[in-house]
């Protein structure tokens, strides 16, 4: 596997790669529908400025996030794009069977060649109960305690190389390379690149051993996003995959217009984390719902913490910020992903990023 497949290339005056993680937002007074022809348009926009690769996040039981199913996302958005690298940010392995996986994924890099990515994450992307109605198992921490297992699966299935003997030997995950040792089988040489993604230093340490790509998860979980980083760089081990390490981190970022529109959607962005930390998640709220909401001291609290790490305001304070989130950290790509109540904000906040940074014009 090419390491091209992976390392993007900074355009325009981007410090590094751009990229795109979508949660698919479902605001108040919109359809899931809504939120995936804006996921659609937001994906041909992306790719025509320029973006390296646009993701979707497994969750579950969130009203507010319609990205459930990132498989049947990506197949959609591949339907609609024709460069854009497209993958998992990522999918939760064990909510899943890997078998399944590798199947899903496989089918991906069949419709869409040499341009599907595999994120993979450790958590379950929802709440105990749900994890527990996906799994069919009150035994949670057993899935996350066998993650490097489930990999090691994942891999093999996507490889189609368990060894003789192995009770999977006879198993073949199709699309894959079984296709190529069958009586007259041709098989695309590509299979999508694993990443693993992670909000604490287990992801990141597995990943640096593996010599594999990392994404952290700047935008949930800030204050370890430099020790994960350091982790990951430190405990790094050169693979077939890559020579060197390659680390990217999501970013929550919104450029608008009027820097006051700004600070609406980061309150109703507040609002929203509010409730779900609250257990109970809703659809993303609009911005006159966030200013008549009393929060209560504790409410407030958190919501300042919250967005203190939202990138937000005009293009340049955006820009700005970026920079200085890239040279505070070292990371390879910026992933940004934008929270606003509607989807003509979605995509015009990476308009304006785009011309910001002075990347291609569409």
């Amino acid at each position: 596997m090419s390491a091209d497949e992976i390392r993007g290339a900074a355009l325009g005056t981007a410090p590094v790669p751009l990229s795109v993680l979508d949660l698919v937002t479902v605001g108040a007074g919109s359809t899931a529908t809504d939120a995936l022809r804006t996921s659609a348009d937001l994906a041909r926009f992306t790719e025509g400025r320029g973006f390296h690769r646009f993701w979707v996040a497994e969750h579950h039981s969130m009203p507010g996030v319609a990205s459930s199913s990132p498989a049947v996302i990506l197949a959609h958005l591949a339907a609609h794009t024709d460069r854009i690298r497209l993958g998992s940010g990522g999918v939760m392995l064990p909510n899943h069977a890997p078998l399944v996986i590798a199947e899903q994924f496989g089918t991906l890099e069949a419709l869409a060649p040499g341009r599907i990515d595999l994120g993979l994450g450790r958590a379950p992307g929802t709440d105990g109960a749900t994890a527990a109605a996906l799994r069919r198992s009150d035994t949670l921490n057993e899935g996350a305690d066998d993650f490097p297992q489930q990999l090691s699966e994942l891999t093999r299935f996507l490889d189609d190389d368990f060894p003789d003997g192995h009770p999977y030997a006879r198993i073949h995950a199709v699309p894959g390379p079984v296709q190529a040792t069958s009586p007259g089988g041709v098989q695309s040489p590509h299979r999508p690149p694993i990443w693993l993604l992670g909000s604490s230093g287990f992801s990141a340490q597995l990943a640096g051993m593996l010599g594999l790509p990392f994404a952290f998860a700047h935008h949930f979980s800030a204050h370890n996003t430099i020790p994960a980083l350091d982790l990951y760089r430190e405990t790094f081990r050169p693979s077939e995959v890559l020579a060197e390490p390659y680390a990217l981190i999501g970013v929550s970022a919104l450029a608008t217009d009027d820097e006051r529109e700004a600070a609406r959607q980061v309150r109703a962005a507040a609002l929203n984390m509010v409730r779900l930390r609250m257990g109970r998640p809703g659809l993303f709220p609009d911005p006159e719902e966030a200013a008549r909401h009393e929060f209560s001291p504790m409410e407030e609290d958190f919501a300042l913490s919250w967005t203190k790490n939202i990138v937000h305001g005009s293009a340049e304070e955006v820009r700005a910020g970026l920079d200085d989130l890239h040279k505070r950290t070292g990371a390879d790509e910026l992933m940004l992903t934008t929270h606003a109540h509607r989807g003509e904000l979605r995509l015009r906040s990476y308009e304006l990023i785009a011309d910001a940074y002075g990347l291609p014009a569409a």
